[in-house]
């Protein structure tokens, strides 16, 4: 196993795996001083070196050195300086002793195979030891001789170590692209999910979660898609790609027009509904240069072969403006917009956009189930209530009424309930005396509040509601006739006493 063609061996490996060859030394080096330490039934730590040219494996029991006792924590992996240096007189504190043998107690009784040894066995090694002693047992043995246990260990740890080398290649490779499209195949499906074939050696996948409803795709299908993220989880792909996130409709419209790629035209912003509707917010750094146009293309060749790729999505392309109230009305297209306030939404730090509309355009505006409307709140970053001309006067209508409401309660709490026309004096002591002081308090009295005072029965309770609404009426008419009086070019009194 052991040769000159080891060296060749591992190579080959690192070539068809796509990783360092030093790594999968590495690797096999771990592997073999793992099955080693199963061999040997050893706790101690052990290494092996294998030579890059000839193959030769040398295995080796590791030493930590430490001051003294007081600082050993695992006797199996320490020594103390003093001991340390019965080997290597230069060793210093915190160096590393290397030893060809292992060290084990002897007994007549082992209780742990780890760390004692049958005096009978020990004698083999060395024929004046006694029980109590301790033995040196040389590591001698080759790869080759560890048995079937200890190979299937070295071979699982030595799968292990690749496999992390080559996710950690792929990692490297990835992570610096997030963002970025990549063109794929579809190579299977698994739960729903598609995993797709990168560059031949990479898988990616792309979870239920990031397909468009929109889309159907076959095994072999050719596929483009943005990279979302990249782990380091140890089951499954690593490259997670997404076709529902906006940054694939942002990179498809950088390969299809140049003005965008060379940054003449410039994506602000873009929001998606995937396989429905998407918006995307553009402007030009130069006045010349049409940003909606250059989207477009010609006869729309661009943006339709865009829609194509994603599947028929309508797509709007908006000219950005800083103005918001510009920005709105451009990103509510195709709906026109009456006008638009602006308040200031504190709860979500955002602005809050009132934005009123025709009747006939109300529908247009919100768009099927709302999709028009929530995807230009996405894209302006900002709350939208959007309202027709009918109901906005509506709403002037009620606060107006509201207003009057207020202001007739508030004169006809000003009326005594004394002063109440032909109101009894007797009625208004119980009235008044019943916290009932004043004429609004009596109108929006019932009858069998008015009851539960001692003394008013329902018949003189609907009486004096009665009086209270005939002295309102005739409140309300009284400025009524003083205006058509004016109105005649009668005299007032006031004008009558001037003359």
């Amino acid at each position: 196993m052991f040769d000159e063609n080891l060296s060749k061996n591992i190579k080959a490996l690192a070539y068809e795996k796509s990783i360092d060859v030093e790594r999968v030394f590495k690797a096999l080096e771990d592997a073999l001083a793992t099955a080693a330490r199963k061999y040997y039934k050893t706790r101690e730590p052990m290494e092996t070196i294998i030579d890059r040219v000839s193959g030769q494996m040398t295995m080796l029991v590791v030493k930590e050195v430490v001051e003294d006792e007081n600082q050993i924590e695992d006797p199996q992996a320490q020594w103390t300086l003093e001991q340390a240096r019965t080997v290597d007189p230069n060793v210093e504190v915190g160096g590393k002793i290397r030893l060809s043998y292992l060290s084990k107690e002897v007994v007549d009784v082992v209780r742990d195979p780890n760390t004692q040894i049958r005096t009978w066995e020990a004698q083999k090694i060395d024929p004046e030891v006694e029980q109590g002693d301790e033995v040196h047992i040389p590591i001698t043995k080759q790869a080759d001789e560890f048995g079937r246990i200890a190979a299937q260990s070295a071979k699982q740890v030595l799968y292990q170590k690749v496999r992390e080398a080559e996710r950690e290649k792929v990692y490297n490779e990835f992570i610096g692209k997030a963002g970025e499209l990549e063109n794929g195949y579809v190579k299977r499906f698994e739960r729903g999910d598609m995993i797709i074939d990168l560059n031949g050696k990479t898988e990616g996948i792309i979870p239920r979660s990031q397909q468009s409803r929109a889309e159907r795709y076959s095994q072999g299908d050719r596929i483009k898609a943005v990279i979302v993220d990249v782990h380091t989880q140890p089951k499954g792909p690593q490259v997670v790609l997404s076709r529902t996130d906006p940054r694939l409709l942002i990179k498809l419209f950088e390969m299809e027009v140049p003005e965008i790629y060379d940054g003449t035209v410039v994506i602000k912003d873009a929001v998606r509904e995937p396989g429905e509707r998407a918006k995307i917010a553009v402007m030009s750094r130069e006045r010349d240069v049409d940003p909606v146009g250059a989207c477009v293309g010609m006869k729309g060749s661009r943006v339709q072969s865009i829609i194509r790729e994603l599947r028929g999505e309508k797509i709007d392309i908006i000219p950005w403006k800083e103005d918001i109230v510009d920005f709105a009305q451009n990103a509510l297209a195709p709906a026109k917009i009456t006008r638009v306030s602006v308040t200031s939404d504190e709860a979500a730090h955002r602005p809050h956009l009132d934005v009123i509309v025709d009747n006939d355009q109300l529908s247009l505006a919100i768009g099927k189930r709302g999709l028009n409307v929530r995807l230009a709140a996405e894209l302006i970053g900002a709350k939208i209530d959007i309202k027709s001309e009918e109901e906005v006067k509506g709403e002037v209508a009620d606060a107006l009424s509201a207003m009057l409401q207020e202001a007739m309660a508030e004169s006809r709490s000003q009326v005594n309930v004394h002063d109440i026309d032909d109101m009894p004096a007797e009625w208004a002591d119980q009235l008044e005396e019943a916290g009932y002081d004043d004429l609004d308090s009596v109108l929006n009295a019932s009858p069998d509040d008015l009851t539960a005072i001692d003394g008013v029965d329902e018949e003189m309770a609907k009486q004096m509601i009665d009086l209270a609404r005939k002295h309102e009426q005739l409140e309300e008419q009284a400025p009524e006739e003083l205006s058509a009086e004016e109105e005649a070019g009668e005299p007032t009194q006031e004008e009558a006493s001037v003359e």
